[in-house]
């Protein structure tokens, strides 16, 4: 009885360890390189100086609001999201 057990035991381990071996890769084709994602932002922790010098004064600053302070900086392609005075987060807009 222990022993069929064990076998059984064995024989599910052995095919469960089958279907990782047929895993499916995606290839996705055609990527526009002038796409969002290679849109050129600001980095994480730059200052709003920093974002000021290099990309220009932005469309529209909104106030900061909540605890820490939270502002947002828009730009034609991107918007900037600021804690106090370092950037936290830059987004492409769609």
């Amino acid at each position: 009885m222990v022993r069929q057990k064990c076998l059984a035991f064995l024989v599910v381990i052995a095919l469960s360890s089958l279907s990782t071996a047929f895993a499916e890769s995606l290839i996705i084709e055609n990527i526009d390189k002038s796409s969002a994602a290679m849109t050129v932002r600001p980095n994480r922790g730059m200052s709003m100086d920093t974002v000021e010098s290099k990309w220009g004064k932005p469309d529209i600053k909104r106030n900061s609001v909540g605890d820490p302070p939270i502002s947002r900086w828009e730009y034609s392609t991107f918007v900037v999201y600021f804690e106090y005075h370092n950037v936290i987060h830059a987004v492409v807009k769609h």
